[in-house]
């Protein structure tokens, strides 16, 4: 019996913050403040190798944020610090997030300064929330960012999730499959996440079977006999051997049901060629070719580009550490508290003030033409993308839809992102443009806190 869960327990949630967190709450809870804040999380840049943040979890963190509270064991744990006033650990023990949440849909392209959420409410309890939060929807949105790329360069053709072995963390492995199938991934390996995001689960055998077996022929035929319709890895000894054994072996028992071969390695473009011409050759044009082994977007391009006759893609460990852009520059950022509009100065890292809403206006080709980022309250032509999803800390009734439906709306906003945007290479522009509302509450914001 483990000592330690091998997870996070949802019950303990409410004591994953950073101990800051808990100090300002202290602090604030000490001085009676408690007006309204509004938090914003956004990002100021992409990373180098994105064109546009996949915006995923920040709807379903919500329901979270729903249950948070502080058990009695959490109290213990908290008082063994020794850092926290008795009187505010009672605060600690009644708490319950009494906000309001707006968020994009899941599986929105955002772009830097687009929120992806906004949190309101009385900022200590605001306050607790950052880490988690920011945790939260970092680790989906950084897979979904990769993932998606990876249904660019295969130009339709499907892609599947083998990544769950290198993911980092048993978390990510299960919730990187709901960002995956938001940004149309086919299907994954991992069978629990498959089973509770209601994804196609697909997987054959390892080379491990091939070499346990007396023969790898006796592998193919117990494979081809228990799933018909299988798909046999070729590449464990000479895969133009194993691929010309298989033929022979289908021309004399022609009733074997043999869906496809997966190729795992040396140069994939010639194997498929010849691969492809053989069982053409033989007449197995249904027979299809399934490619693997240290795949990446840039690759899977290339083998697409090149020709290569591969009827889909299996890629583990570049999509389940998004391995060439792991970390987004996530901010959450207090822009306004009792009812005064607040805002960061730092070099580099300057905000604006104020709540927000982000308007998208499509052109006629029906793609992203622009992206106005402007005050909660004010109204511009296009489709608002924050919208409220919890009140009160209670999620708002049909505010969220059910993940088949948020699957299908994120297909159709990433069909909206222009052709430049959904290129692998950097294109250096953006769509979005501040409105000048927050640039002159910016300025006078700048100027209040100046004189202070």
């Amino acid at each position: 019996m483990l000592k330690q869960p091998p997870v996070v327990r949802e019950g303990d949630l409410s004591l994953l913050v950073d101990l800051y967190e808990l100090a300002m709450a202290q602090a604030y809870w000490s001085e009676g403040m408690d007006d309204t804040a509004v938090f914003s999380l956004f990002f100021r840049e992409l990373p180098e190798n994105r064109n546009f943040v996949l915006a995923c979890g920040q709807q379903n963190v919500v329901g979270i944020i729903e249950s948070l509270a502080f058990s009695d064991e959490h109290i213990e744990r908290l008082e063994s610090l020794d850092r926290f006033q008795p009187e505010f650990l009672d605060w600690l023990r009644d708490f319950r997030f009494s906000g309001s949440v707006y968020a994009v849909p899941e599986g929105t392209p955002l772009f830097p300064q687009e929120p992806l959420l906004e949190v309101e409410g009385p900022i200590a309890e605001v306050q607790l929330l950052e880490s988690l939060v920011m945790n939260y929807v970092h680790l989906e949105s950084a897979l979904a960012s990769k993932s998606v790329r990876l249904t660019f360069a295969a130009g339709g053709r499907p892609v599947v999730d083998f990544g769950m072995r290198r993911t980092h963390g048993l978390d990510a492995a299960h919730r990187g499959v709901r960002a995956y199938r938001l940004a149309g991934l086919t299907g994954t390996s991992n069978v629990l996440a498959g089973l509770d995001f209601n994804m196609p689960v697909y997987g054959t055998m390892a080379h491990s079977f091939v070499q346990a077996c007396p023969d790898e022929m006796d592998a193919f035929r117990i494979y081809a006999s228990l799933y018909p319709g299988t798909t046999l890895l070729v590449d464990t000894y000479d895969t133009r051997s194993a691929v010309d054994r298989i033929i022979k072996w289908l021309k004399d028992e022609p009733e074997v049901s043999v869906g496809g071969i997966r190729l795992d390695s040396g140069d994939l473009a010639a194997e498929a060629v010849d691969c492809r011409k053989m069982l053409d050759e033989a007449g197995l044009t249904d027979i299809k070719i399934m490619a693997s082994g240290g795949l990446d977007e840039y690759r899977i391009a290339k083998l697409c580009s090149s020709g290569a006759p591969i009827d889909g893609f299996g890629v583990g460990t570049a999509i389940g550490v998004a391995k060439d852009g792991p970390a987004l520059e996530l901010a959450f950022k207090l822009t306004e508290y009792a009812s005064l509009p607040r805002m960061k100065n730092s070099p580099g890292k300057q905000s604006f003030p104020g709540p927000k809403q982000v308007y998208r206006r499509l052109g006629t080709d029906g793609r992203i033409a622009e992206d106005v980022v402007s005050g909660r309250d004010e109204v511009f032509d296009g489709t608002p993308l924050l919208r409220p999803v919890m009140k009160e800390g209670r999620i708002i009734e049909g505010a969220i839809a059910p993940l088949d439906d948020q699957v299908k709306a994120a297909s159709k906003s990433i069909d909206t992102l222009p052709e430049r945007f959904r290129s692998l290479d950097p294109v250096n522009e953006s769509p979005v443009v501040i409105s000048e509302f927050l640039r002159a509450l910016q300025r006078d914001t700048l100027e209040r806190v100046s004189k202070k």
